[in-house]
């Protein structure tokens, strides 16, 4: 089952001294869900300025519970302080864009 899920920091003071602090420990564990095949995909949302507000990425769970189980409960951006606002929303990939393994 696909999901996207945008996390958004939080707009006060601070918010992307966070980020920076956590975005290591994040872009680990990002590599090793893409690695796994949970994560097919992610970017940072920026704001008009170019600076990063939040995170979108599609992976692939086989429930949201696991989704939650899986990551977001060890999620660096969420244990950290970082996200403030987070959606998740069921979707469905195109089968094109997804790699034949």
């Amino acid at each position: 089952m696909q999901f996207i899920v945008l996390g958004y920091d939080g707009p006060e003071d601070g918010a992307i001294e966070r980020r920076m602090a956590a975005r290591d420990a994040h872009l680990k564990m990002a590599k090793e869900l893409f690695d796994a095949g949970k994560w097919l995909f992610a970017a940072a949302i920026l704001n008009d300025a170019g600076r990063m507000i939040g995170s979108m990425i599609v992976c692939d769970f086989p429930t949201q519970n696991a989704l939650q189980e899986e990551w977001l409960h060890r999620e660096p951006y969420i244990t950290q302080n970082v996200w403030k606002h987070i959606e998740v929303n069921r979707a469905q990939v195109a089968s094109f864009c997804i790699e034949k393994k």
